[in-house]
């Protein structure tokens, strides 16, 4: 009787986990520094993509890699910074929240009619969106003893419109590689 288990995933979902982990370390340093100590990026398209193309869990699993190769120290985040220090800084909320907006942004409804299931995998996007900039806003008013009203108003401004856009775009771009990426071995 053979006991060993079959593993949950192929070389090519490891492969893949992998390479889009990577895909994050990159477009990370497309980065404006800015005096708040939290970065104009386009992080969240890069969050948005890697689970519309990978899908919720390996999407999600990528994100965490990419967050965890960060947190021990290599230079993955936004301006080449590293370290755990990174997580627990202003800007730190904002990538704990990447994981549940890859989850969301993952997630394809397949309804019959496309352009219902195209609008749902938006939904979901920004609600992970939402997520990320709410939990980023959190953290970074717990650390400054700040008031929330302004850093919201500053994210409504510089961050959340381009972050909107850019997450439609990511799943407008996403949808059809997934098709692509599904269909294609490695």
């Amino acid at each position: 009787m053979n006991n060993t288990k079959k593993s949950k995933f192929s070389v090519k979902d490891l492969v893949l986990i992998g390479m889009f982990a990577a895909f994050l370390a990159v477009i990370s340093q497309l980065a404006i520094p800015m005096p708040t100590g939290v970065p104009i990026t386009i992080q969240v398209f890069g969050i948005a993509l890697v689970g519309a193309i990978l899908g919720a869990k390996r999407g999600t699993i990528a994100v965490i890699i990419y967050i965890l190769i960060g947190a021990v120290g290599a230079p993955v985040f936004a301006n080449f910074q590293g370290g755990l220090q990174v997580i627990t800084s202003t800007a730190g909320g904002y990538i704990i929240g990447w994981p549940f907006m890859a989850a969301l942004s993952g997630i394809r409804p397949d309804l019959q009619n496309k352009k219902v299931s195209l609008v749902l995998n938006i939904v979901f996007a920004l609600i992970g969106l939402a997520i990320v900039e709410g939990v980023g806003a959190l953290q970074w008013a717990f650390l400054t003893q700040g008031d929330l009203k302004p850093i919201i108003i500053y994210s409504f401004t510089a961050f959340i419109p381009k972050d909107i856009m850019i997450t439609v775009l990511a799943i407008m771009i996403g949808r059809p590689l997934r098709k692509y990426i599904s269909k294609e071995s490695l």
